[in-house]
C-alpha cells in the first residue's frame, strides 16, 4: 500500500472484512489486488464496486465498498461463461469469416451465442470450433474495454457487415455509453465487465449444441442459428456436471414413461398428457397421498368450474397480466351458415381458468362469513389450462393441461404467521415422505408488472418475511419474482443427481379477495377483506410425477408403483402355486400381476425389470413344496428365498403409504 497519501483526494476503499486501505490517487482493481498480495492478483478476475462487477483495469476514483472477485465466487463463474460466450465468438468469426455476431448471453449453467450464416452450424462444426477456443486461450490475449462514439461504433459494424450489432447499438436509449471489448485482434460491442484476458479462462469448458433461434425471440425475424456451452471454474467440476448430464438422460421422465407404458403425448393434443393405467395408477396414489395429508391439517375439499366469465379475471387482475396464456372461449350459442359456425363479435367471454383462485373466492362469498370462521382452509386438484408456447413445452414437466394441488387459506392479518408455520411444516414433512428430505426457500418480491400499491407491497413482503422468520427455516431472496398479486416463498426442493426444481409455493395476496368482493365480518362488527394464502405443496401432479419418476429412476418406492410385484413360475408345474401367491396377494391389497406366459424365467425378469417393477416372485417346484417365495429386487441380481407368509407380511408393509394410508 502507498506509504504517501494526497492530502487533497485520498480514496479509500473498505474490503470485505472491514479493513480499510487508502490510495493517494484513483486506483484500478489490479493495483488493489496486488498490494493486498500477489496471490491474489494472480487469482483475481474482476472487482466489485459498490454492488457492481467492473473490469479489474478500471480505476476507482471515490471511496467504495470494495471486493476483488476469483472463481470461486458466484459473480466469478459468471464471468467465466460471458467470456466463453465472446471467446467462442472470435473463434468462429476466424474460422468461418463472414459470420455475424449476434445476442450472447450468460444461462444456467453456461453460455450461448446467436451466429447469422449463410449456411447453418451443426453439431459436427462444434469440435474445430472448441478446439480453436483453446487455442485463443493459450493466446492469452489482454481484453480491452473502450468507449466509442454512437455514431462511429454504428458506421464500423456496418461498415464491416455486422448488421445485427449496428442495429442493437441503434436502439440503445439516447445517452447511452456504447462500449467496445478488445480481445487481440478481434472485437466486440459489450456492456462488460470482462477477464483481464482470455487465458484467465482455462480450460473447463465444452460446446453441448447448435439450435435454431429467431433473432431477438421473434418468429416474425431472421433464424439464426445459435451454439449453446457449458462452462465451469476447474475440469473437476465440468467433469460431475457433464456426469449428470448423462444421468439426466437415463433417467429422463418421457423415456421411462415409455418404457414403463405410463404415458405418452401426441401432436394432435399438444401440452396435454394421454395417461395409460399405469401411469394414471400412479397419479390416483399420489393424489390419494397428499389428500390424506391436507385432511390432517383442515382442508376443505372444493370443486369448481372449467370456465369462467372473463370478468372474475378481470377483477382478479389476470386479464391484464396473464391474458395471452389463457384459451379463450366466446359464451354464444353458434348460428350456421353453409356449414361454418359464426360466433357474434360482441359474444360475452368466457375463459378456461389457468388457475382456481377466483373461483376458491367465489365458493367463499357465499353466506356470511365471521371473523371466529377463520381460518378457512380450501383446497382443489383443479384441473387448469394455460396456452403455453410449443417450443417451452417438455413431457411431464411443462404442459397445458395441468392439475394442481392447489389450496387458498382466507384468514385475518394475524393468523398469516401460524398459517405459515402450518403450511412449511405440512410442506416438509410431504416432500420428506416423497424422498426429498432437503429443500430451500426463497423469499419472492415484488415484479415489475403488479397490482396494488407500493404501501401494500411493503406490508404484504414485511408480514410474510416476518412469518417466515418464525418458521425458523433459512431462507433467501428471489427480487422481482413475486406474483403478480403478492410476494410468495417458493420452495426448491433437491433430486438425487443435484438439481434443483421449485415445486411448493406460498404466496401472500392482500389485493385479489377485495378485488373480487370478499368479505367477513369482524370482531368490531365491520366487514373486512381476508387475506389470501396461495399454497401448493406439489405444484402440478403432472410435474411432480414427471420429477419423481427422474428422481428414483423409474424404481418409484412400493407404495406408488403401478404395479408392485410379479409373480412368475419357473415351470408350468409351478403354475398352481403361482396362481394361489398371486390370489393371496391380491386379496391383502397389493397390485400384482401373474405372468404365466411359456417363457424363460430369465427373459420375465429382464423384461419386468425393464418396466421398473419393484419385486419379482419367482416360484418352483422347491417352492410350492416348502411354501417359500424367491424374491427379486429391482436392480439387484441376488434374490432372497423366504416363507410366503413373511414375504407377505413384508410386502403388506411396504406398500403402505409413507404417512400409513392404506
Amino acid at each position: 500500500m502507498s506509504d504517501q497519501v494526497s492530502s487533497n483526494n485520498p480514496v479509500n476503499l473498505r474490503l470485505p472484512d472491514g479493513s480499510v486501505r487508502t490510495f493517494d490517487k484513483p486506483v484500478t482493481g489490479t493495483t488493489l489486488a496486488a498490494d493486498i498480495g500477489p496471490g491474489l492478483l494472480k487469482a483475481a478476475l474482476a472487482i466489485k464496486v459498490n454492488g457492481d462487477i467492473w473490469d479489474l483495469s478500471r480505476e476507482i476514483e471515490e471511496d467504495s465498498d470494495v471486493a476483488i472477485v476469483t472463481k470461486k465466487d458466484e459473480d466469478g463463474l459468471e464471468l467465466l461463461r460471458h467470456d466463453a460466450a465472446h471467446i467462442m465468438a472470435e473463434a468462429v468469426q476466424e474460422l468461418f469469416p463472414g459470420t455475424q455476431v449476434t445476442i450472447g448471453p450468460v444461462i444456467e449453467n453456461g453460455f450461448f451465442y446467436d451466429f447469422a450464416r449463410d449456411k447453418p452450424f451443426s453439431d459436427d462444426d462444434l469440435e474445430v470450433i472448441e478446439k480453436r477456443m483453446h487455442e485463443i486461450v493459450k493466446r492469452n490475449e489482454e481484453i480491452i474495454r473502450e468507449v466509442w462514439d454512437r455514431d462511429e461504433a454504428i458506421a464500423y459494424f456496418k461498415k464491416i457487415g455486422e448488421h445485427y450489432k449496428a442495429e442493437i447499438i441503434t436502439d440503445l436509449p439516447e445517452g447511452e455509453v456504447v462500449t467496445i471489448y478488445r480481445q487481440g485482434e478481434w472485437l466486440d460491442l459489450c456492456r462488460g465487465p470482462h477477464l483481464p484476458s482470455t487465458g484467465k479462462l482455462g480450460d473447463a469448458f465444452k460446446l453441448m449444441k447448435v439450435a435454431g433461434a429467431y433473432w431477438r425471440g421473434d418468429s416474425k425475424n431472421e433464424m439464426l442459428t445459435r451454439i449453446y456451452g457449458t462452462c465451469w471454474t476447474d475440469k473437476k467440476e465440468l467433469k460431475a456436471y457433464l456426469h449428470r448430464l448423462e444421468e439426466a438422460e437415463k433417467r429422463d421422465h418421457r423415456k421411462l414413461g415409455r418404457e414403463m407404458d405410463l404415458f405418452h403425448l401426441q401432436e394432435e393434443a399438444q401440452g396435454s398428457v394421454f395417461w395409460h393405467p399405469k401411469g394414471y395408477t400412479m397419479w390416483l396414489q399420489l393424489e390419494k397421498y397428499i389428500r390424506s395429508r391436507i385432511q390432517e391439517f383442515d382442508y376443505q375439499e372444493v370443486k369448481t368450474p372449467q370456465v369462467l366469465d372473463s370478468k372474475f379475471w378481470e377483477q382478479s387482475g389476470h386479464w391484464a397480466k396473464f391474458r395471452e396464456n389463457m384459451f379463450v372461449v366466446p359464451d354464444e350459442t353458434p348460428s350456421t351458415e353453409e356449414g361454418a359456425p359464426i360466433i357474434s363479435p360482441d359474444a360475452k367471454l368466457m375463459a378456461l381458468k389457468p388457475m382456481n383462485c377466483p373461483a376458491h373466492v367465489q365458493v367463499f362469498k357465499q353466506g356470511i362469513k365471521s371473523y371466529r370462521d377463520l381460518p378457512i382452509r380450501m383446497a382443489e386438484f383443479g384441473c387448469c389450462h394455460r396456452n403455453e408456447a410449443h417450443g417451452a413445452l417438455h413431457g411431464l414437466m411443462r404442459v397445458r393441461q395441468m392439475t394442481q394441488d392447489d389450496g387458498h387459506i382466507f384468514c385475518r392479518e394475524d393468523q398469516i404467521t401460524e398459517e405459515t408455520i402450518k403450511f412449511c411444516e405440512l410442506l416438509a414433512s410431504v416432500y420428506r415422505d416423497l424422498g426429498f428430505p432437503e429443500f430451500r426457500v426463497l423469499l419472492a418480491t415484488r415484479p415489475e408488472k403488479r397490482s396494488g400499491t407500493d404501501e401494500s407491497w411493503d406490508h404484504a413482503e414485511k408480514s410474510l418475511e416476518d412469518a417466515l422468520k418464525a418458521t425458523g427455516l433459512d431462507y433467501g431472496f428471489a427480487p422481482g419474482e413475486g406474483a403478480f398479486y403478492g410476494p410468495k416463498l417458493e420452495f426448491h426442493l433437491n433430486d438425487a443427481i443435484g438439481r434443483t426444481w421449485q415445486c411448493g409455493t406460498l404466496q401472500l395476496d392482500p389485493n385479489m379477495a377485495k378485488n373480487l368482493g370478499a368479505t367477513y365480518i369482524g370482531e368490531d362488527g365491520n366487514k373486512h377483506t381476508p387475506i389470501m394464502l396461495h399454497r401448493a405443496v406439489l405444484g402440478t401432479l403432472e410435474r411432480f410425477l414427471g420429477i419423481m419418476i427422474e428422481h428414483y429412476a423409474g424404481k418409484v418406492p412400493m407404495w406408488l408403483a403401478p404395479v408392485q410385484a410379479v409373480v412368475a413360475p419357473i415351470t408350468s408345474e409351478a403354475g398352481e402355486y403361482a396362481q394361489e401367491v398371486f390370489d393371496k396377494m391380491q386379496a391383502a391389497g397389493m397390485r400384482v400381476e401373474l405372468d404365466l406366459r411359456n417363457e424363460k424365467i430369465n427373459y420375465k425378469v429382464r423384461e419386468h425389470s425393464v418396466k421398473k417393477v419393484p419385486a419379482i416372485i419367482v416360484v418352483g417346484k422347491r417352492e410350492a413344496e416348502q411354501g417359500t417365495v424367491s424374491i427379486r429386487r429391482i436392480g439387484s441380481k441376488d434374490q432372497t428365498v423366504i416363507p410366503f407368509t413373511e414375504a407377505l407380511e413384508a410386502f403388506t408393509k411396504e406398500a403402505t403409504m409413507p404417512n400409513g394410508t392404506a
